[in-house]
């Protein structure tokens, strides 16, 4: 039941990662798992068996959710994008009160207020930068372009594990976000019909880009263990104003399309929707 319950929580970093705006490691927040993930991350080979265990359903989950879902998201914000975007909004807002509970206790600090609003207005700027696209790179597998793509692949893999700071914004910014969606399509689309051309183009794009992302997991997640044995409340403070700016974020970089009754109902229920599973998936 557990395996089952964080492959779950996998999928929704998984789409949470794809999808401009919403963060992978906010989720891991609002479920409850980003602290154990982030231990587990950097004890793998100490602590190997208890850190396979927890780690491969949540690595399982969000392979899952980008590879399968990065054709279904796409259509779902085309055709319902205010409650589309308004069910994460709810995912995240379900996940507050458990970082909230992180800090009782503890005497407020004029400390704990400046990194609440260093990090709150962190989120906010990177969604009004978000909101110039860049152009789109050229991917054509080359030695250039390989060494590019690792390094592309570090800095979304450290944007995707920081709470409220959204790695696909940041490809999007830098114009990588639509070719390695594109390239994930692809790569699929071709394993599905034996292309053997198509595979191996797939790979000279994904496997840099991949090993860039796995480089970044650990290097940004050791950062982040320092951060919360040395700093916790300054941390967990941190981390609460990137949750709270998140939604306002999410809300700025999203289309919200024709705002009708409809869509208000439907997101009043999409909004409760995500609220509930997150709050579910955080117990």
């Amino acid at each position: 039941m557990e395996f089952i319950k964080n492959i779950l929580k996998g999928m929704v970093m998984g789409v949470a990662n794809i999808i401009p705006g919403v963060s992978g490691g906010t989720m891991a927040v609002s479920m409850g798992i980003y602290d154990k993930l982030i231990h587990c991350i950097t004890h793998l080979f100490k602590e190997f068996k208890k850190s396979i265990i927890f780690v491969l359903p949540i690595f399982i989950g969000m392979g899952i959710a980008i590879g399968g879902l990065s054709f279904v998201i796409p259509v779902l914000f085309e055709k319902f994008p205010m409650p589309t975007t308004v069910f994460f909004i709810g995912l995240i807002l379900g996940g507050i009160p458990i970082v909230f509970k992180k800090t009782k206790g503890n005497k407020f600090k004029v400390g704990y207020a400046i990194a609440f609003l260093a990090f709150f207005a962190l989120v906010i700027g990177m969604a009004l930068l978000g909101e110039a696209e860049g152009v789109t790179r050229d991917v054509t597998p080359s030695l250039t372009n390989v060494i590019i793509l690792f390094f592309i692949g570090i800095i979304a893999s450290a944007t995707m594990i920081v709470p409220g700071v959204s790695g696909s914004m940041i490809l999007l910014v830098l114009g990588y976000y639509n070719p390695v969606i594109t390239a994930i399509k692809d790569f699929l689309s071709a394993l599905a019909h034996f292309d053997m051309a198509g595979i191996l183009r797939g790979i000279g794009i994904l496997l840099p880009f991949g090993i860039g992302i796995i480089v970044g997991i650990f290097a940004i997640a050791k950062l982040i263990e320092m951060l919360f044995e040395k700093f916790p409340q300054y941390t967990y403070w941190a981390i609460i104003g990137l949750l709270v700016a998140s939604p306002i974020a999410v809300w700025m970089a999203g289309n919200m399309g024709v705002i009708g009754v409809g869509a208000v109902i439907a997101s009043v229920i999409t909004l409760a929707a995500g609220f509930v599973i997150s709050m579910k998936l955080g117990e």
